[in-house]
C-alpha cells in the first residue's frame, strides 16, 4: 500500500479481518519477518485480507494505521484488524506464521483448506 486511499479501500472492502504487515526492507529483522509471512502467504489459504506497508516509502499510511488504531508503530509488524480494532499485533521476533496463524484461527476464520 502506498497511499491512504489504499489503506482505506483495504479496510472498507468485503467482510472479515484484515492483516496488516509493516515492513522495513533495509533492516534484517524485518527481512526475517517478511519470510515469515511469506511462508504463511504460501502455505493452506487464510481468510484475510493482506496489505503491506513498506514504512520508508509510505511512512504517512504507517502513521495512520498507528494513529487510526491507536497502536505504537513499530517495524516489522503485523496487525490483525476486525472490524475498527486491532484484535491482535505481533513485532520483531513475535512475527511469525505460526504466531499469525494462531492469531486468525481464534478468531473462527481460519481457512478449512
Amino acid at each position: 500500500m502506498r497511499t491512504l486511499e489504499d489503506l482505506d479501500r483495504l479496510l472498507v472492502d468485503g467482510s472479515g479481518p484484515v492483516l496488516l504487515f509493516k515492513h522495513s526492507p533495509t533492516c534484517g529483522t524485518s527481512a526475517m519477518a517478511h519470510e515469515e509471512v511469506s511462508d504463511l502467504l504460501a502455505g493452506a489459504p487464510i481468510d484475510a485480507r493482506v496489505g503491506l506497508i513498506l514504512v520508508r516509502t509510505a511512512r504517512p499510511v504507517s502513521n495512520a494505521v498507528a494513529e487510526r488504531f491507536g497502536v505504537r508503530h513499530e517495524s516489522p509488524q503485523v496487525l490483525l484488524i476486525q472490524g475498527d480494532r486491532v484484535v491482535w499485533q505481533a513485532s520483531h521476533f513475535g512475527v511469525t506464521a505460526d504466531a499469525i496463524r494462531e492469531a486468525i484461527g481464534r478468531l473462527g476464520v481460519a481457512s478449512a483448506h
